[in-house]
């Protein structure tokens, strides 16, 4: 299955020559689960001709704000709609998250709560299907409305909407699965200062060394693109 990684940000250049670039990170993040993957650097303006071109779509972290003005937010907005319509698979992560959200009609803004940086527990679920999974965070700007179709399976008492399922379309999370803890270092190191208050970024140094829940978000990616897929052979048989 080939998965077109969507790139909407970079890695600072300070770490990009040891750790690489957002979609290395991915690439890593699901090697060896049955997946392919092809770079598109839709932030240069780099879209795929079709939403057909690849199997399905996964959007990547940015600095920018779904909200801002720049030149590749509409057209990104508009192949989103178009993968939903063809019934095309997408998984959105932290801003890919957010432009999904607000393409399908929800609001994103800077959060007046303020950054949520590094290990952080998600709760997935309710009930006995009721999972807490630990991922890294790097935020401010969050979904603060959902689109109305959207249903939401993940969230913490800072971000109520940091999970959202559209059926068996587009499977969107607020953290970061793909940030292990030497990046998040990286981050609080070179990009977080004047940009993330102190406090919040010794809080999180202070937990960084916390295990992670990688493996387990790494699996329920595939799984939603593999399982995609297996639907869709079976309504063509």
């Amino acid at each position: 299955m080939i998965i077109g990684i969507l790139q909407t940000g970079a890695s600072p250049d300070a770490l990009k020559p040891t750790m690489g670039d957002y979609p290395d990170f991915f690439e890593r993040l699901l090697a060896d689960r049955g997946l392919e993957f092809r770079r598109f650097t839709v932030m240069e303006m780099d879209f795929p001709s079709s939403v057909h071109d690849c199997d399905g779509w996964l959007i990547t972290g940015s600095r920018f704000g779904a909200y801002e003005d720049h030149p590749f937010i509409k057209p990104l907005e508009a192949f989103i709609r178009e993968a939903y319509a063809e019934h095309v698979p997408v998984v959105g992560i932290c801003f890919g998250h957010q432009i999904i959200a607000q393409a399908m009609g929800g609001r994103v803004e800077k959060y007046k709560g303020g950054w949520s940086v590094g290990p952080t527990d998600y709760h997935f679920g309710s009930g006995p299907d009721a999972e807490t999974i630990t991922l890294n965070a790097w935020h401010q700007d969050q979904v603060v409305e959902k689109p109305e179709m959207a249903e939401v399976i993940a969230s913490t008492d800072f971000c109520s909407n940091a999970g959202l399922l559209y059926d068996d379309r587009m499977f969107t999370v607020q953290p970061h699965p793909e940030f292990k803890k030497d990046f998040i270092e990286g981050l609080i190191k070179y990009r977080g200062p004047g940009l993330v208050p102190q406090a919040t970024l010794d809080a999180a140094t202070e937990k960084i060394d916390t295990p992670l829940g990688t493996t387990t978000m790494a699996e329920r990616i595939a799984d939603f693109f593999l399982s995609h897929q297996t639907r869709a052979a079976q309504r063509r048989a």
